[in-house]
């Protein structure tokens, strides 16, 4: 057990410190040695019919006269929480980021608090806590009006409810009813405890004139101090003056009475030896880590000195008060170094908000034009939302400031985003009515028996289509399949009209079966240029008999696998042969009556070049995971193989996509 253990119990609530003497004390101890005791009392000129608010100021006057910074700031905690015992609880009571918590979590934590804790303990926290969710509702309800504004509503129409504001609501009206009950409570009580505690400084100041005999009158002045630590809170702006007043008589009774000196010395020392424990904590304290704690338990010292230890003799008061503020100065000072340190972090922090607010002003002012180019936005800004968050406190003195800074620029930023969409939206429904004008046109005209005509207007309505931008999404797939449904209903009736009467197309597969024969029999030279000018010669002969009829298109297929053979015969390039090919189909495609197979064509190349795109990409990323492994590892090679191959994929694919382009 520590020898602190034996140190005066405050009930763990920290309280606040006095000086032990005064000029006056002194002055009136002085006069005490040359005197009577009879002659003591009249020079002190205590006017006993005073009012004891005015006594009790004058009494405090000269004591408050050499307190420091942190000896205001213990008296002031200690008066706080000796007015409510509850109060001292909010030293235990965990602070935390509210800034970094949604609205949701701010009202789980609001309802934590007023659930579990004292009302008068957690009035900081929740008004931070309303602050917060306050500040970040009227953000929401910004968004929410700009959005209806959006859309087309009038402002004296507006109204948004949220049930999380109202759930809110409920619970901090929960919480105010509380405090008010409590307050209410209290508030009879502190007058009471007040009053008891000033008749009791009045009973002592009584004493002086009490001509019982001396034992007599100390056992009274005992129990005048026992009923003083029972006398309960009391209001806490004449907490110190009610204190003060108090050891001012209580010194005056010790230093002006011709006590019993046995008994005087013997509270003098045992005070003396209790503030000296409290004196040698208060500097083990000063060498604490933890400041905040340090500074938390040395208010209870204050307390204890204060409100639970007597005088000591004169000759030490001095000195031991002196000593005890030192080391008081000691934890403060440290305090302050410490809180000067983490100035400079909330300065830093300070920095990175504002250049985070810098980014995303500068990411308005850019704006975009398309909605890919705002989505890209969007997820900027989230992403400096987030780092805005993390990024820390601020000083203090700045942070409404830059709280306020931060959502002008967020809400400047979606002020701009919304005006974009609004424009956007209109010239989508300005689109979706134009397409719905091609729609009737080719309902209107899918049953058409003039095909040289309405072929021309099908295929020109299908070209406009493509011109128009994009509608709403809601709209998009529906009116594209009703505009695609009519118009493969037309041209399916067209290509059957055609082969009804296409003879010609029928003549030409007959005769392309026949040179596929060929081709499978054509005898080589073996001399390659010869052999690939005779192929192209072939392929020239082939494309000169004409179309097919599209349900016998497939006869082209086998071409193509025909001359995969030769070709392999030849050792033709692949992509030299593949372009061979492809200019083959292209012709075909490009002749025939429905513009679709090659629309599909070209669609089908866009898709395989952005697949092979992102199949490279993937090879190179796999490559970071080789850094440190030389280029000779077989495994590295593979990867370098692949990425060669694809991109001479890559190459054909472009080389074909553009030869389609030229068609267009």
């Amino acid at each position: 057990m520590s020898e602190h253990d034996n140190l005066p119990k405050a009930d763990g609530k920290p309280e606040e410190l006095q000086p032990e003497t005064t000029e006056n004390v002194q002055e009136n101890q002085d006069v005490a040695n040359e005197s009577s005791p009879s002659e003591a009392i009249e020079k002190i000129e205590i006017p006993v019919e005073a009012e004891t608010a005015n006594e009790t100021e004058k009494a405090a006057e000269t004591v408050t006269e050499d307190h420091d910074e942190v000896i205001n700031e213990i008296e002031e905690s200690n008066a706080e929480d000796a007015e409510d015992e509850g109060n001292a609880d909010r030293h235990h009571i965990e602070e935390k980021d509210y800034d970094k918590m949604s609205m949701e979590a701010l009202v789980k934590e609001l309802e934590h608090l007023v659930t579990n804790h004292k009302v008068q303990a957690i009035k900081k926290q929740v008004e931070e806590i309303r602050s917060e969710f306050k500040s970040q509702f009227n953000t929401l309800l910004d968004e929410k009006k700009e959005e209806f504004l959006n859309e087309g509503g009038n402002e004296i129409d507006f109204f948004f409810s949220s049930p999380l504001q109202k759930r809110f609501k409920d619970i901090y009206k929960d919480y105010k009813g509380k405090l008010h009950t409590h307050h209410k409570n209290i508030e009879n009580n502190l007058k009471d405890n007040l009053a008891n505690r000033l008749q009791i400084i009045e009973e002592i100041k009584g004493l002086f004139n009490d001509e019982e005999n001396i034992n007599t009158t100390y056992k009274h002045f005992k129990e005048l101090q026992d009923r003083w630590k029972t006398a309960g809170p009391i209001p806490r702006d004449k907490y110190n003056n009610a204190w003060n007043s108090y050891h001012h008589h209580v010194e005056v009774f010790y230093d002006f009475l011709h006590l019993n000196r046995d008994l005087r010395d013997l509270d003098f020392k045992h005070n003396l030896d209790q503030k000296l424990k409290i004196i040698e904590r208060a500097e083990e304290l000063a060498k604490d880590e933890d400041l905040n704690r340090a500074f938390r338990e040395l208010q209870v010292l204050h307390k204890m000195w204060k409100e639970e230890l007597g005088p000591v003799d004169k000759e030490h008061r001095e000195a031991v008060w002196d000593r005890f503020k030192a080391a008081t100065k000691t934890i403060h000072d440290r305090r302050q170094v410490y809180f000067a340190e983490l100035d400079q972090v909330y300065e830093k922090n300070l920095e990175v908000k504002n250049e985070i607010i810098l980014q995303i002003n500068k990411i308005s002012e850019k704006g975009a034009d398309s909605h890919n180019g705002w989505q890209n936005s969007i997820k900027d800004v989230e992403q400096f939302r987030n780092l805005f968050f993390s990024a820390g406190k601020v000083p203090i003195k700045v942070n409404e400031e830059t709280w306020a800074k931060f959502k002008d620029a967020v809400r400047n930023f979606n002020r701009k985003k919304n005006a974009f969409y609004k424009n956007l939206k209109k010239s989508q429904f300005d689109n979706l009515q134009k397409k719905m004008d091609l729609i009737q046109i080719a309902e209107d005209n899918k049953d058409s028996e003039d095909f040289e005509s309405t072929t021309a207007l099908m295929k020109k309505i299908q070209s406009d289509w493509k011109k128009i931008g994009h509608v709403p999404r809601k709209n998009s797939d529906k009116i594209w399949k009703q505009f695609k449904t009519a118009c493969n209903y037309y041209f399916d009736r067209l290509h059957k009209a055609k082969d009804a009467v296409n003879a010609e197309g029928n003549e030409a597969f007959t005769k392309k079966v026949q040179l596929l024969e060929e081709l499978k029999t054509l005898e080589l030279s073996g001399d390659k240029e010869t052999d690939l000018a005779t192929v192209k010669s072939f392929i020239e002969n082939w494309k000169s008999v004409g179309n097919v009829p599209s349900n016998k298109r497939y006869i082209e297929g086998k071409l193509n696998k025909a001359l995969d053979g030769v070709f392999k015969k030849l050792n033709l390039n692949k992509n030299e042969a593949e372009l061979i090919k492809f200019e083959t189909k292209l012709e075909s495609l490009n002749n025939a009556q429905d513009s679709r197979h090659l629309d599909n064509e070209r669609i089908f190349i866009r898709k395989r070049i952005t697949e092979i795109k992102a199949e490279i990409n993937q090879l190179e990323n796999n490559l970071q995971f080789f850094q440190n492994v030389n280029d000779e590892n077989p495994l590295v090679q593979n990867v370098h193989k692949n990425i060669e191959k694809h991109k001479q994929d890559l190459k054909l694919w472009k080389t074909k996509l553009r030869k389609i382009k030229e068609l267009y």
